[in-house]
């Protein structure tokens, strides 16, 4: 055995150890994060080279857009301190009946997001 692979048999085998300071949580949020920029990557490569630079335009209008409606939920969040929840917002600003339909919307929307990731997951 050469001089260096002792060593290194060793330091292996003896006191030289890493130290395991990542929590499970950490990794598992590692994972995520390189799950959904994987796929924001992808989904959006094919996109831009299907319709060109026209789909970088309108992504950024759509996140403009975004960015709008959460800076008006957040102005109604501040100014209604009773209202709690999308549906209840919808219904301070107009009416009952479009807080109801709000309301069946976004349950509606998560009971399909909800099968459309254990699809994806699968």
């Amino acid at each position: 055995m050469t001089d260096i692979a002792h060593s290194v048999a060793s330091d292996i085998s003896g006191g030289a150890e890493l130290s395991r300071s990542l929590k499970s949580r950490h990794v598992s949020m590692i994972a995520i994060g390189g799950i959904i920029g994987a796929g924001l990557f992808v989904g959006s490569s094919t996109t831009i080279h299907a319709a060109g630079p026209a789909a970088v335009f309108s992504f950024a209008i759509a996140g403009f857009i975004i960015l709008l409606v959460m800076r008006m939920l957040s102005e109604m969040a501040i100014a209604l301190e009773g209202v709690q929840t999308f549906p209840d917002f919808a219904r301070a600003g107009l009416g009952h009946l479009p807080g109801f339909i709000s309301g069946w919307l976004y349950w509606y929307f998560w009971v399909v997001v909800v099968a459309i990731e254990a699809i994806a997951g699968a």
